[in-house]
């Protein structure tokens, strides 16, 4: 993984503690090794977990924390054993930044499951070294966990995707429901969900939005395309669609019951589970056993998938809702994510930032 005999100082903004307040703070990177690339980062989506982690609300967090793991940047260094990249691509790096390489989920090509994985930030890597994230200069990153941005696509638009974008793919890609003529559904308009709608209808799915008010009704139906929006609260309606349903993507990221949006699967409907809760969920079995459906869940992507969802966005002409900030609007843009103030995806422009000035 390299050596710091030559340490690279950069700047980043971290958090000290769990009132996930974020302020400069200079660190070094390692010396970039044989199967490393060194970026310099033009930009990083804001993620909600990212919230969870600077706040610790799963008790796992260690300070000082660079968060980010939605980064684009520049290549301007490679090792000597790298043949993918070349000083000058623009690149992505996601969630994760290693694995084991020898158990059976890195094996098949969906490291992601690694019980060995080391997280992009918030981790340690196996030299002992504490990782940090894209909010901040550069990064060094073993090439497996580099992914090249398609020719054409904007970085801050491309951002989110690495995140966003491959966690919803790659379930619609596992469990065979790519084909078109599916009928699903978006639980939770976020940043996730409206992913969600976009790669489903671009794939030829009925997609029906399912929030807790009307809200988003016009962004769902307008802008984003959704065949129908419904309000959980509205009996009838939910009523109307029951039974009627392949598949729903659940991105709500805080506790909720889910019989009522099992209600709406077919036989063998899958209720796929990506919101980072804390508080175990509950239903009554009959509601899965009487239409043999399935709860199951999805996290991330593998970097196979990140590539092809990629070139499946390009192709489609698909990207994320952003709104892009500079660095010093940090904390206000993480309350206001916290409070669902944001049409759907914050995007740092890191390198407009200056941050090492």
């Amino acid at each position: 993984m390299g050596s710091l005999e030559m340490e690279k100082k950069i700047v980043g903004w971290a958090a000290r503690d769990a009132s996930g307040v974020l302020s400069p703070y200079t660190y070094s990177l390692r010396e970039t090794g044989p199967e490393d690339v060194h970026l310099k980062v033009m930009c990083c989506g804001v993620c909600h977990t990212d919230i969870h982690q600077i706040k610790n609300d799963l008790g796992m967090s260690k300070y000082p924390m660079v968060p980010g793991h939605e980064v684009v940047g520049e290549v301007i260094e490679v090792g000597s054993g790298v043949t993918k990249f070349r000083a000058g691509d623009v690149i992505g790096v996601g969630c994760i930044v290693g694995c084991c390489g020898n158990c059976r989920p890195c094996n098949a090509d969906i490291e992601q499951y690694c019980n060995k994985k080391i997280w992009s930030y918030n981790d340690v890597y196996t030299d002992g070294n504490p990782t940090q994230g894209g909010f901040a200069t550069a990064m060094v990153v073993h090439q497996k966990f580099v992914v090249k941005i398609p020719d054409g696509m904007a970085p801050e638009q491309a951002a989110p995707l690495l995140c966003a974008g491959v966690t919803v793919y790659s379930p619609l890609n596992h469990f065979g429901l790519k084909k078109s003529g599916l009928r699903g559904a978006i639980l939770g308009l976020g940043g996730v969900g409206h992913m969600g709608v976009k790669i489903a209808k671009a794939m030829g799915h009925h997609i029906t939005v399912i929030s807790s008010s009307n809200k988003k009704r016009d962004e769902a139906l307008d802008h984003l395309g959704a065949d129908e929006y419904v309000v959980s609260s509205d009996a009838d309606k939910m009523q109307e669609i029951a039974d009627s349903l392949d598949y729903i993507i659940d991105t709500i990221p805080v506790f909720h019951p889910l019989e009522p949006y099992l209600s709406l699967l077919k036989v063998d409907g899958k209720l796929i589970l990506m919101g980072v809760i804390n508080t175990p969920l509950q239903f009554v079995s009959p509601m899965v056993m009487l239409g043999r459906k399935s709860i199951t869940g999805s996290f991330i992507g593998s970097m196979k998938e990140t590539e092809e969802m990629l070139e499946f966005c390009k192709d489609k002409d698909l990207s994320s809702t952003i709104e892009v900030v500079k660095m010093d609007y940090i904390n206000t843009a993480m309350e206001r994510l916290e409070k669902n103030d944001v049409r759907y995806r914050f995007v740092v422009d890191v390198a407009g930032s200056k941050l090492d000035e």
